[in-house]
């Protein structure tokens, strides 16, 4: 039996992929289902002398989830190590999951999700898990998929305006948490009732926004790598389509909206070297004067430092002017002063020819082999003619 939060799918005596008597998964995060994966680095420093290890540890649910819990029984706990944990104090039912961090690394976890490390909500681990709480679990786990399409089918029946994108089951199969998107309210009152009929457990309803449902089922985005709010990204900062515009990108919704269909997170990440470079180059709207005629800005590259402008009176034609010469141009119009030609600003590129060191004796050529040499009939043939001719007399 393999683990089944696990793509290696490799034979398990407790339903993990690690060699310890519990099971657990041992990658730590190589698995492709593992999302949001934290690196310890501080795993191989060791504690100074008289303070004790942090009693708390994060523990990985299903897809994004993740939790604080505190180690009251002092267990030896290591990353990929199965535990049992408390739901809800002074309830029964128990939930099962992975250890994903642990150590001094936790705190600074703690400090970035804002949970005091003092605090009374942060419940604590049971023991770790045997072999029948991870079998119990992996039963659960395998009713999530057949569960969500039911419920879907029953929520279109209800005419409910919803999407339920994800379940989750809780450890010991006693509780369903559905993960759902609306635009608007929804009254799924009857929906609970309907799904505690046909699955006989607990139900509990989560709505979350489109950005969240993207990060909690991932996917690969237009770059060809995998979505960044499901490996890496926890804030979801607002984007504007200004940010679009200060990188001189088009205004295509296809291309600028994620799968989640707002505007791409990345959008944000170079957003600041961009509107620091544009502090140097002027309003666009300010044309150029010449002697030969005005000019007006028709397109700019940032980094390089270049814009390009046009005559009005010639508008197929474009200039190409560095962001210095710019800004002397419209210096020397502010002193009412104008220059001959944009031309005259124009400065010469050098080209220098590079040598061509690829396919220097046909190396390279795919049709190299390909071409046949002449029979031998023919050879013998032209030492015939040659024969035959009479020798040559003076």
């Amino acid at each position: 039996m393999g683990c089944s939060s696990c793509s290696t799918g490799r034979g398990c005596s407790s339903g993990g992929c690690s060699s310890s008597k519990e099971g657990g998964c041992s990658k730590s995060g190589s698995c492709s289902s593992y999302k949001l994966n934290v690196t310890d680095w501080l795993k191989d420093i060791a504690l100074p002398a008289g303070q004790e290890e942090f009693d708390c540890v994060e523990i990985r649910f299903k897809n994004n989830r993740k939790e604080f819990y505190r180690n009251t029984e002092k267990l030896s706990l290591s990353v990929g190590d199965v535990v049992v944990v408390v739901v809800v104090q002074a309830l029964p039912g128990f939930d099962v999951g992975t250890i994903s961090l642990t150590g001094e690394l936790v705190k600074k976890q703690m400090r970035k999700h804002k949970v005091a490390f003092d605090s009374e909500e942060i419940l604590k681990i049971n023991r770790k898990a045997t072999k029948a709480d991870v079998e119990k679990w992996l039963v659960a786990q395998e009713r999530e998929v057949d569960t969500m399409y039911k419920a879907r089918t029953i929520a279109i029946a209800l005419g409910l305006q919803m999407k339920i994108s994800d379940v989750e089951y809780q450890g010991d199969n006693t509780k369903a948490i559905f993960y759902y998107t609306a635009d608007a309210r929804v009254d799924f009152r009857e929906l609970i009732k309907r799904l505690a009929e046909e699955f006989k457990v607990r139900i509990e309803m989560k709505q979350i926004g489109v950005r969240q449902e993207a990060s909690k089922l991932g996917g690969i985005g237009s770059c060809g790598r995998e979505l960044c709010c499901s490996t890496w990204l926890t804030d979801f900062r607002s984007v504007s389509t200004s940010a679009a515009r200060y990188q001189q990108l088009s205004l295509n919704p296809e291309k600028l909206a994620g799968q989640c269909g707002k505007l791409k997170c990345c959008l944000n990440y170079e957003l600041d070297s961009y509107t620091d470079a544009l502090k140097d180059f002027p309003d666009t709207s300010i044309n150029l004067k010449t002697k030969t005629g005005e000019a007006f800005f028709r397109k700019m590259d940032i980094f390089s430092k270049t814009l390009w402008y046009s005559y009005k009176s010639d508008t197929v034609r474009f200039i190409e002017l560095k962001l210095e010469r710019v800004n002397e141009i419209i210096a020397l119009n502010k002193k009412d002063e104008k220059p001959d030609d944009l031309v005259v600003f124009v400065e010469e590129k050098i080209v220098v020819k590079q040598p061509n060191y690829e396919n220097v004796v046909g190396q390279d050529s795919l049709t190299r082999f390909d071409k046949q040499k002449g029979s031998n009939n023919n050879r013998n043939k032209r030492k015939k003619k040659r024969k035959n001719f009479p020798p040559k007399t003076n």
